[in-house]
């Protein structure tokens, strides 16, 4: 809103000053947005908080999880509201909402936000145990996968070729994957969704993993919207990419935000309302952007979780088929949770995996200068 409304006027002075042109630059609605989402995030927090254990919307321990976990029982949950909201908020005020990217984004959030919270709705105001069933989440997210697909695909939304996935570690290689750019997108898409969904079992942990990813994805953005750096570092140009950067920026914010409520003892716990639309929407932005191998690096510590959980599941089911007993590769799954039954402190495998992303944000950002 405020670029549409102040940008317009950015030759117009007012007492020999043009302060309206700021509001051209991507770099000043970035920081507008960054504070922005966090101020609204950690106002809307209380509030959120009240509310949902007014309406008992709170967390029930399953038992397949650390016993350790029982203390969490009866925090609220459904706290991706407060990142849907102040993301949403911020991206409405501060982003030029005619790009074609934005848009893209906005319906990623509302979509997977809105789908989460069916599923946490159903669980925590309709009391049914299972939520949302798995195959009506697994839809929603294949039905967004193949609409943004099919747009980028037969739309070339900015006159740029969508179907190649660049090579990180090589200069000028990539992937033309063609027709199967769109099951491809459908993969990231629900993959991503659903590693986040499973990364976000302790305090503070997938919040804080995702500002790291978010981190690495909103460098990447401004330097392919920025034409003199992009030819600089060898990257392709995108004219779209640096409206992303404001978008980006709002979601660091709100998460930070948010991170005030959602250490350990957490407040309140992001539930599927969250985990679910911020695993896709770093899976878009990573499509946006071509950097789809590049995301995989930096959000390395999701791709862990995910295989940590396939791994688990699969060779279970080997071992009762070959031996009649099924067998573990990790005392459970995810990944985290094995680390708790070894006996660490649920602060310290946090804080170490925010450590692991971090070094996987440097390793991914290093790659720039391998083009």
């Amino acid at each position: 809103m405020f670029y549409h409304l102040f940008a317009p006027l950015a030759n117009t002075e007012i007492f020999g000053y043009t302060i309206f042109n700021v509001f051209q630059y991507v770099t000043f609605r970035s920081i507008g947005a960054f504070i922005t989402a966090l101020i609204f995030s950690l106002f809307l927090g209380p509030k959120y908080i009240k509310l949902l254990k007014k309406h008992q919307a709170v967390e029930r321990i399953n038992e397949y999880v650390p016993i350790s976990h029982k203390e969490k029982e009866g925090t609220p949950t459904m706290g991706g509201l407060i990142v849907i909201t102040s993301l949403l908020i911020s991206a409405l005020l501060w982003n030029n909402l005619v790009n074609n990217y934005i848009l893209i984004m906005i319906i990623t959030t509302i979509w997977l936000g809105g789908t989460g919270f069916l599923d946490d709705y159903m669980k925590n105001f309709l009391r049914a145990k299972e939520g949302l069933i798995a195959r009506y989440k697994l839809m929603a997210q294949i039905t967004l996968g193949l609409l943004i697909s099919c747009a980028l695909y037969f739309g070339a939304v900015d006159n740029i070729p969508m179907t190649k996935i660049c090579l990180p570690l090589f200069k000028d290689t990539a992937i033309q994957l063609g027709w199967l750019f769109i099951p491809f997108v459908i993969f990231m898409i629900t993959g991503t969704s659903n590693a986040v969904n499973l990364t976000d079992g302790l305090d503070g942990l997938a919040s804080g993993t995702v500002a790291l990813s978010a981190l690495a994805l909103g460098i990447m953005a401004y330097i392919k919207g920025n034409f003199v750096i992009a030819e600089y570092l060898n990257l392709e140009f995108i004219s779209n990419a640096g409206e992303l950067t404001v978008f980006i920026s709002a979601l660091i914010g709100t998460l930070l935000g948010f991170l005030w409520y959602n250490t350990k003892p957490a407040q309140i716990i992001l539930g599927d309302t969250g985990s679910l639309s911020l695993g896709g929407i770093l899976a878009v932005l990573a499509i946006l952007l071509r950097e789809e191998i590049f995301f995989a690096i930096v959000g390395g510590v999701f791709v862990i979780e995910a295989l940590s959980t396939i791994i688990q599941r699969y060779y279970f089911k080997y071992t009762r088929i070959k031996t009649g007993t099924g067998k573990r590769v990790f005392l459970c799954a995810p990944i985290h949770h094995h680390f708790e039954l070894k006996g660490l402190s649920e602060e310290k495998i946090v804080i170490r995996f925010w450590i692991i992303a971090t070094l996987l944000v440097a390793i991914g950002l290093a790659t720039l200068k391998l083009r």
